[in-house]
């Protein structure tokens, strides 16, 4: 959308037209009749038509021409001239949508002064509708640790290229704001972000929301697709998505058009695609409920976004921007975290991933009294680890077992929470537990606890065959 149709019967008309928009640095398509006008349309979109009413041997007028315009490109200014002008013509055309009417012959001064304005005015609106579209949604990524550390740096390779990418991961865990990065970081920032939540609209309603719908009544209704237009659009928990819309979203990827419901003119859309999914999608085309000539289409950069177990160095910064974010947002009070809630929050499981931790946030904020650092006792579930002061309520499992199995079984748990807390780092735990490092080391190997790598950390985790050797 960067030049300007000129659309005339009048040869001499067109060609003075062009040279003279040409002279000013605009750059410029003709067109003689309605076919060869459609043509260049349908083949891309021009940045503003100049429109001729009266066209010999055309199947349509520029009224018709108008009339279509608008309805498949709404955006585009059309400026109509006319030799045979009047009010009637003129009403007309404005009604129908035009920017303005001019009559020959006309004043080149005049014309330019109106396709400077239309242009002016088209280019606002797209502002307009940009702002509109965007949302408050984080693109920003929070964290330190060695795992987030390897996702930025998957998600920076994938940024400047249109290559579709597939994002995998546990609920909760941050992928669509790991696909909002990817949009904000690349040359598409400027241009909308659509999501389709699949596993949230209704399997009769899925083509209409996607492609959009044409109805005598209400015209043409844009789906998220043509909404995408130019930008990104991101399939959430794709795996959600009918089996019957998926056949029709492959044929968009391979034609990148596509058409309305209840419509008959193909809509071409320039998209880049993002994915997600928390599923096995393999499994899924085994039991056949997913498409698999569309995973391999979605599936080109597949890139796994880690859960909150297997970053939980990146707790305490990750809540401590929830605090700052509710309290722009919501006025919720500015508080920080003791040593002892970020002790707990590290310690603590989260099958919610990172939604479960800025929940929790939310929270605390709300309840909380005062303004001060937030406590361990003020967090849910550390009621769950302590009775009377100075005592631990155990576990019916830990309390049922002989005090050497009870022990053993203890400190086993609570190292291994430990040394996932620190990443994996010995030092740091060896530090905080109050022993020496060697020592330690010594009684991991007799709890048979190892450590191994995983998504750019270390894991640990119990080794059975150790244990049993141990035992």
């Amino acid at each position: 959308m960067s030049d300007i149709l000129i659309v005339d019967d009048e040869r001499d008309i067109r060609e003075l037209i062009s040279d003279i928009l040409q002279d000013e640095g605009f750059a410029t398509r003709l067109a003689g009749n309605s076919d060869e006008a459609m043509a260049a349309i349908n083949g891309e979109a021009p940045a503003l038509i100049i429109l001729d009413i009266w066209l010999k041997d055309s199947r349509m007028d520029g009224i018709d021409i108008l009339k279509t315009v608008k309805r498949d490109n709404p955006d585009v200014p059309v400026v109509i001239i006319s030799g045979h002008g009047n009010i009637e013509i003129a009403v007309a055309a404005i009604k129908q949508g035009a920017y303005d009417f001019i009559e020959k012959p006309f004043n080149i001064d005049q014309l330019l002064v109106v396709i400077r304005r239309a242009m002016e005015t088209a280019r606002l609106r797209r502002e307009n509708t940009s702002l509109r579209r965007k949302d408050s949604s984080p693109s920003e990524m929070i964290g330190a640790s060695p795992t987030f550390r390897a996702l930025i740096g998957q998600l920076e390779k994938v940024t400047k290229s249109n290559g579709r990418v597939m994002l995998t991961g546990p609920a909760g865990a941050g992928k669509e704001v790991a696909a909002r990065y990817i949009h904000a970081h690349s040359n598409r920032a400027n241009a909308p972000f659509v999501t389709v939540n699949c596993a949230g609209v209704a399997p009769d309603s899925m083509e209409e929301v996607l492609f959009g719908r044409e109805t005598p009544a209400r015209g043409v209704e844009p789906g998220l697709l043509e909404q995408a237009h130019g930008g990104v659009i991101y399939f959430d928990e794709v795996a959600d998505m009918p089996i019957g819309t998926q056949s029709k979203i492959l044929r968009v990827l391979v034609d990148q058009q596509f058409t309305r419901v209840g419509g008959t003119d193909k809509v071409r859309v320039d998209l880049r695609v993002i994915s997600s999914t928390n599923r096995d999608l393999e499994e899924a085309i085994r039991a056949e409920t997913f498409r698999q000539e569309l995973y391999h289409r979605l599936n080109v950069v597949p890139i796994a976004v880690p859960s909150l177990a297997d970053r939980r160095e990146d707790i305490p910064l990750l809540a401590q921007h929830f605090i700052t974010e509710m309290n722009a947002a919501q006025g919720l009070p500015m508080r920080e975290l003791s040593e002892d809630a970020v002790a707990l929050l590290q310690t603590m499981v989260w099958p919610g991933n990172v939604r479960q931790l800025k929940n929790l946030v939310e929270r605390v904020l709300i309840l909380g009294d005062g303004t001060g650092p937030i406590e361990a006792r003020e967090l849910p579930g550390d009621e769950d680890g302590g009775g009377e002061q100075g005592r631990v309520v155990l576990s019916g499992t830990l309390a049922a077992l002989p005090l050497r199995e009870a022990r053993e079984a203890f400190e086993r748990e609570y190292l291994l929470t430990q040394i996932n807390r620190f990443g994996g780092n010995i030092s740091r735990t060896a530090n905080f537990v109050g022993m020496e490092r060697s020592a330690l080391h010594r009684k991991l190997k007799s709890l048979g606890v190892v450590t191994s790598a995983k998504s750019g950390t270390r894991v640990a985790h119990v080794d059975q065959e150790e244990s049993e050797a141990v035992g």
